[in-house]
């Protein structure tokens, strides 16, 4: 419930690493789940990783998992996105979101956010 606003992005070369960090305005509740997509040039958005707010719960996309760590801070209403081992093709634009958990098998889709930010670009070079 409220605004987000996404940081950390930058350019970095392969492998290296980068935290996006996705402050949230407003109070959270427990029943939230917060997640990054990414928006790569010329493609379609695509899910990366969302957390449940209440219970720590984290899904991830198959392409990410083992790299991409996902957490938050309740207590500066914050998510984070620890992303190491970066390649070429995690270039993208990513955005932050949020809303109301309804399924786990919508997470994966921006229909199930409610709020976003206004993305941060990472963009990883060979």
């Amino acid at each position: 419930q409220g605004q987000l606003v996404e940081s950390g992005g930058g350019q970095v070369q392969a492998g290296d690493s980068l935290r996006l960090s996705c402050a949230v305005s407003g109070r959270t509740f427990n029943n939230y789940i917060t997640g990054w997509f990414r928006r790569a040039q010329g493609k379609e958005r695509e899910f990366v990783a969302a957390i449940l707010w209440g219970s720590g719960f984290t899904y991830y996309a198959d392409s990410v998992k083992g790299r991409f760590t996902i957490s938050r801070d309740s207590a500066k209403n914050t998510v984070y996105l620890q992303m190491n081992s970066l390649k070429p093709e995690d270039t993208a634009i990513y955005y932050c979101a949020a809303g109301i958990y309804k399924a786990q098998i919508l997470v994966i889709y921006t229909s199930q956010y409610d709020y976003w930010g206004q993305g941060t670009q990472v963009t990883v070079s060979e």
